[in-house]
């Protein structure tokens, strides 16, 4: 049985205001290697990847094509504008993969994770292959609290059944494409994530697949302290193995 075609998206088109840095947080290094290659080169060394389409701000499009060329990602086959926001992104990502044709699934990454591997990519294919929708994440571990617009807590979920949501998010494109379609016809402010599309235009809801408590995503100062100590201990563990 033929393998499905499979594209992903990766997105590095944010600003990262929180950050405090001029230069935006995507291509920021950790261990000497921009965040964003990190994470591409995950999905560029998967089997399961066909292609890849990065999406990044319209002034840094010359820059990635030349990080993907110095880097060997010759996976990515485009390198487009983004919106101004997330959803706006996956939208252009989407009509590019439609008009290109072949594709059976997509895989959407966020740019500033750079420790997605191979094993939470297979296991986010397999999901999204035996219910058409598949959200990486963890389960949380500290308690939850739910509060009101005045900061009183109004609730205290279970915590067993509470997930933190990372990425990739992998779909059947036709049912990430009809979704979006519609919804790019309504108001997109509280989207959040692609698996709330999906569910809200379709009906259909995302299965969770493990990812994995390592799999950050790059936001502030102190993440990237973190994610230096994620790399020490990659490579420290890789250094024992060989």
């Amino acid at each position: 049985m033929p393998k499905a075609r499979c594209t992903a998206v990766v997105l590095a088109a944010g600003k990262g205001s929180r950050m405090g840095t001029e230069e935006p947080k995507q291509f920021l290094h950790i261990g000497g290697v921009p965040v964003v290659v990190c994470a591409l080169t995950a999905f560029q060394e998967s089997p399961l990847i066909d292609e890849i389409i990065l999406v990044t701000a319209r002034e840094q499009i010359d820059r990635c094509r030349e990080m993907a060329g110095r880097y060997g990602l010759d996976k990515v086959v485009q390198v487009i504008a983004g919106g101004r926001e997330r959803y706006e992104s996956v939208w252009n990502a989407l009509k590019l993969i439609k008009s290109r044709e072949g594709a059976e699934y997509v895989f959407i990454h966020d740019g500033a994770r750079p420790f997605v591997d191979l094993d939470i990519i297979e296991r986010a294919f397999l999901g999204a292959e035996k219910w058409g929708a598949a959200v990486v994440g963890m389960p949380v571990k500290d308690t939850i609290k739910q509060v009101d617009h005045e900061r009183i807590i109004t609730d205290s979920p279970d915590r067993s059944l509470l997930w933190q949501a990372q990425t990739p998010q992998v779909f059947r494109l036709s049912l990430i494409e009809e979704a979006f379609e519609r919804q790019m016809e309504e108001d997109c402010s509280q989207i959040t994530d692609d698996a709330m599309v999906v569910q809200r235009q379709t009906g259909v809801r995302a299965c969770m697949v493990e990812g994995s408590y390592e799999n950050i995503k790059i936001t502030t100062p102190e993440d990237m302290c973190v994610a230096e100590a994620f790399l020490q201990r990659r490579n420290s563990l890789s250094n024992k193995t060989k």
